[in-house]
């Protein structure tokens, strides 16, 4: 058992890598298996998840890790799917009121889909930067931008959508806000990416939301999704931790069968010393993401570095140790489909997304540095 889990925590991993062999089988490029998956998590352990969320208006942090981390060993998309569940419901926990809290209680039995609408053409990293904006005029807002790479677009039940109410004030001047999918104003174009699942662009022309969709005060949309990324930041690392896992284990069977000159292929120096720096990097990967999980859980006021560290760390160790996984599979490594193949694709976004490594090493190095002296 890993040191910063404790056994609840444990049989929850167990509970969920066991589930997923009941997982339904589908297309992933389909939308319908996408909500299909949705459904399947309601019933399996979302109601863990949200339910506590709801009511303490918390979460553990360590929960939502394991639960990743046994997700993604089993299917990428199951686990994309769950967070942004997550995502998409953590807003309305911190700033929504009791009516909005009523979207969280579908989402956690699966009845709806849930998304968080952040990112803009121009503006990634750049959060501050974003260009939509909102105006209120008598019982609506007026909303007009674009926001892309929106996980679950055209298919999500609502969105947590950010825009300026105020662009004079920079970061104060964001707000957050409930988007129905059918607002006048809002078309949907969607995108494809390496690895399918449904995505797409939110573009708002004069796009009419109501006042009462507005998520705690004018002003607190940017603390609002700060606070929500500064949760599941650790979880993405928690996700690569599934794709590494089942890349290495994946490896350890193969290169045990597979026969080569006659002898197996774990029987080389090459191939053990690889399954070594495999190992090593996931053991590593391992206790970065839950040291950060636990400092969260444990109400630490400073868990900037760790989060950072073990986001970066992981995502990058999971893109080697399943690159090392792809070349010792040789031309099966490769083949459409396969898991390794499939693995290849998974891991890739988990790079980018929610803090690019680049950021992240920003983030670590300004943090270190005021600390000095």
């Amino acid at each position: 058992m890993n040191v910063f889990l404790t056994p609840k925590h444990e049989k929850l991993f167990h509970s969920v890598l066991a589930a997923g062999k009941t997982m339904p089988v589908g297309d992933h490029a389909a939308d319908s298996y996408a909500i299909e998956l949705v459904r399947w998590l309601g019933a399996l352990t979302m109601k863990k998840i949200i339910e506590p969320l709801e009511i303490k208006g918390t979460v553990s942090s360590r929960s939502l890790c394991v639960t990743r981390h046994a997700l993604a060993y089993c299917s990428g998309l199951a686990d994309t799917m769950f967070a942004m569940q997550g995502l998409g419901t953590y807003p309305i926990a911190l700033a929504g009121n009791e009516k909005q809290k009523k979207r969280m209680r579908e989402v956690s039995c699966g009845r709806q889909v849930a998304a968080f609408a952040l990112t803009e053409p121009d503006a990634g990293s750049d959060v501050v930067s974003m260009r939509s904006n909102a105006k209120s005029e008598k019982k609506h807002y007026i909303i007009n931008g674009k926001k892309t790479f929106i996980s679950n677009a055209g298919i999500a039940d609502f969105y947590v959508l950010f825009a300026k109410t105020k662009p004079e004030l920079g970061k104060k001047g964001v707000s957050a806000f409930i988007l129905e999918p059918n607002a006048p104003g809002l078309t949907i174009e969607r995108q494809e990416v390496i690895a399918p699942h449904p995505i797409g662009e939110l573009v708002m022309k004069d796009c009419r939301v109501p006042l009462g969709n507005l998520l705690g005060k004018e002003g607190e949309g940017l603390r609002i999704a700060l606070a929500t990324l500064d949760v599941f930041r650790p979880t993405v690392g928690a996700a690569a931790l599934g794709l590494a896992e089942r890349a290495f284990d994946e490896t350890l069977n193969y290169t045990n069968t597979r026969k080569q000159f006659g002898q197996k292929l774990n029987e080389f120096q090459g191939t053990q010393f690889r399954l070594a720096d495999m190992a090593a990097a996931l053991a590593a990967a391992k206790n970065l993401v839950y040291h950060a999980a636990h400092q969260i859980d444990a109400g630490s006021a400073d868990v900037t570095i760790s989060s950072s560290i073990a986001k970066m760390y992981a995502t990058e160790a999971a893109q080697t140790i399943i690159d090392s996984a792809v070349q010792l599979h040789g031309g099966r490594g490769v083949l459409k489909d396969s898991i390794t193949e499939r693995l290849y694709r998974d891991i890739r976004a988990l790079r980018i997304y929610e803090g690019t490594t680049e950021i992240q090493k920003l983030v670590i190095a300004r943090e270190l540095i005021k600390r000095l002296p």
